[in-house]
């Protein structure tokens, strides 16, 4: 089986990231495993690790999984490494944006990662294929060109929530997610 491996914030989860899950089990692999990682990115206005796995696990079915084991890997290569050892027959796919492959060589333990299969998500127009020869990168990947257009950011919406935006969010995000940072309060700041 081609199993995908989704690391990110997931800060919130929105339409988008569901859309390129979609998009990839319809086209090119068969199961995709949803990693949102833990607390220890720098990053601004990251809520608690439970309330994202409770917001991504209202998208779990068969062929996509929510990961609440390795949310606290904090590098990519020991993610796949431990994953490996539970899919051990199959094939699996680190999932990763275009502008993540321009400094792909400044990962921890990168040439570990290249061990394994990438699905390279391409916007903007990045020759990836230059990137993937920079790296000696010869096999075991697949370049997504197809991908649907997708106009949303977890930024934004978080954004709209603090700003008491509430206008257009259905756009966004589904009805379960948007439900859930409601009823819980998040991303809404200091009142």
């Amino acid at each position: 089986m081609k199993i995908g491996v989704y690391v990110g914030s997931f800060n919130p989860p929105h339409k988008g990231h569901i859309k390129i899950v979609n998009h990839l089990i319809n086209n090119y692999l068969d199961k995709v495993i949803i990693i949102p990682t833990g607390n220890y990115w720098d990053k601004l206005d990251l809520i608690s690790i439970n309330d994202r796995i409770n917001m991504l696990k209202l998208y779990e079915k068969e062929n996509i999984t929510i990961d609440a084991k390795n949310n606290n890997v904090e590098y990519t290569y020991q993610i796949l490494n431990n994953l490996i050892k539970q899919y051990k027959k199959d094939e699996l796919y680190l999932i990763i944006g275009a502008d993540n492959i321009i400094n792909f060589d400044k990962w921890k333990n990168y040439e570990e990662i290249l061990e394994y299969n990438l699905v390279i998500l391409n916007r903007d127009n990045i020759n990836v294929l230059k990137y993937l020869d920079k790296l000696n990168k010869k096999d075991k990947y697949i370049i997504v060109n197809d991908l649907p257009n997708i106009d949303i950011s977890s930024t934004m919406i978080r954004n709209k929530i603090k700003n008491k935006d509430y206008n257009n969010l259905s756009m966004y995000l589904d009805k379960e997610v948007y439900n859930y940072i409601k009823e819980n309060k998040l991303y809404e700041g200091a009142e």
